[in-house]
């Protein structure tokens, strides 16, 4: 009898003071495309990023069944990717597929900047949150990412205030640029807004592309 491969399976990671439910509709289709999807609901206002890495995100990989005909990809969201990052970093994982990150703050946030000496954005977002400025050691050390990376910012915001904050096109609380990190093997622009380009088709339609394929998927002109 001839052993049918395993299907890959693609872990999801949302973003600061979000929950889940913010990557359901992304595991969904991921599931209807043949993955296997694990959302991780972490208590993102808790604790720092090693913290949430070495013990959260740990932990369910290796509550995760393992093969040698199958992969673990992960798809981010904001501070999501950050934990990845951290993780991938410090700990092997041989069954590593690739991983796409959209509006990762892989070079810290101006928005942060402004507001993270304040006591309500401290009570609010936590530990964590103090690790995502532009000059913060902790990205910084972070270095290169040495696996196949897909990063999708988003270049959509209506709010004014965050607009006038931070330089450049951006989707109201990261800069495009500020989204990128040496190493990644494709970059893509999208007209979206933070809070909500997880749940826009087409970005998971370009999430399901970079798993199977390496890129990004571009339309002929």
């Amino acid at each position: 009898m001839i052993s049918m491969p395993k299907k890959d399976t693609v872990v999801l990671l949302h973003g600061l003071a979000r929950t889940g439910r913010s990557m359901k509709k992304t595991a969904q289709i991921l599931g209807q495309e043949g993955y296997v999807s694990v959302v991780v609901d972490y208590p993102s206002r808790r604790h720092s990023i090693e913290y949430l890495a070495d013990e959260v995100l740990h932990e369910v990989l290796e509550s995760l069944p393992r093969g040698p005909r199958s992969r673990i990809h992960f798809v981010t969201h904001s501070m999501g990717g950050i934990i990845v990052r951290y993780y991938l970093k410090h700990h092997q994982l041989g069954e590593l597929g690739r991983v796409v990150m959209l509006s990762p703050p892989n070079q810290g946030s101006e928005f942060v900047d402004l507001l993270k000496d304040s006591p309500v954005f401290r009570i609010l977002h936590g530990p964590a949150g103090q690790q995502l400025g532009t000059a913060d050691r902790f990205l910084k050390s972070l270095g290169p990412v040495r696996f196949e990376l897909g990063v999708i910012a988003g270049q959509k915001t209506g709010d004014p205030v965050s607009s006038r904050i931070i330089p450049g096109p951006n989707d109201g609380k990261v800069g495009v640029e500020r989204t990128k990190v040496p190493g990644m093997k494709d970059f893509l622009v999208v007209p979206y807004s933070h809070t909500f380009i997880m749940r826009h088709k087409g970005v998971i339609d370009q999430i399901t592309y970079f798993l199977r394929h390496g890129v990004f998927l571009r339309k002929p002109q």
